[in-house]
């Protein structure tokens, strides 16, 4: 379901997602978003009527040092980057195997960001990182499994960010004059489906499955059991 944050292009409740044994997922208790960088007075007055009471910023410290948001450093916000201050930049060539290599990298830090979507009692929590499109699909993906969302659900969720950020990214494109970096910029900013399904079956491979993967990076059965609780109906 697609929420109107005045600023923000890409906002949506992932709530009413059909679950293999038959339930749905909860509304009102997980959001996905780009940056909340990009609200306008209006669009923090939405977040704060929205039922939030956990903003979960993924991005890193450099990235919400040039651009905090309206919440950072207030007790509503919580940093969760997926990346450590360490570590180099990832070199890829493709935004696929530049999402495998973070999750392989850390898998601590993606155990972490899902464990406080978990943890929060109350209320709804938002995930962003910058578009709401990688880092917060990763996430999304691994919370949804969890709960059991059916694949396809997923990567239908997933996919809805390109109509989202379409338009961003002609922008973005008529802003650069240089065309020879458009094959790049196209690579990191579009969100098709099979960059999705290609990263749940490297999890698959590698770690057994979304929920293997999480273990592997420190959650516990009752970090599941309660993030399951929390987002099925």
């Amino acid at each position: 379901m697609d929420l109107d944050w005045p600023g923000c292009r890409n906002v949506r409740d992932v709530g009413g997602l059909p679950t293999a044994d038959g339930r749905v997922t909860r509304t009102g208790v997980l959001i996905r978003a780009d940056s909340l960088q990009y609200l306008t007075d209006d669009g923090v007055e939405c977040v704060r009527r929205s039922g939030v009471t956990r903003i979960l910023d993924l991005r890193a410290d450099g990235e919400v040092a040039l651009a905090p948001t309206p919440f950072t450093g207030t007790p509503l916000a919580v940093r969760q980057s997926l990346v450590d201050p360490a570590d180099p930049d990832h070199g890829q060539p493709t935004i696929v195997e530049a999402c495998t290599w973070m999750l392989d990298k850390r898998p601590e830090l993606f155990a972490a960001a899902v464990k406080a979507i978990a943890d929060e009692p109350d209320g709804a929590v938002v995930v962003h990182c910058h578009g709401g499109k990688d880092r917060t699909g990763m996430i999304v993906a691994l919370a949804l499994s969890v709960a059991g969302v059916p694949e396809e659900e997923i990567v239908a969720d997933y996919f809805l960010t390109q109509a989202r950020l379409a338009a961003w990214l002609e922008e973005q494109l008529a802003a650069e004059l240089d065309a020879s970096k458009h094959p790049e910029m196209m690579e990191f900013r579009d969100t098709r489906a099979e960059s999705i399904v290609a990263i749940l079956r490297h999890l698959d491979t590698r770690y057994g499955g979304p929920e293997a993967y999480l273990r592997h990076g420190g959650l516990t059965d009752e970090d599941l059991a309660r993030l399951r609780a929390r987002l099925v109906a």
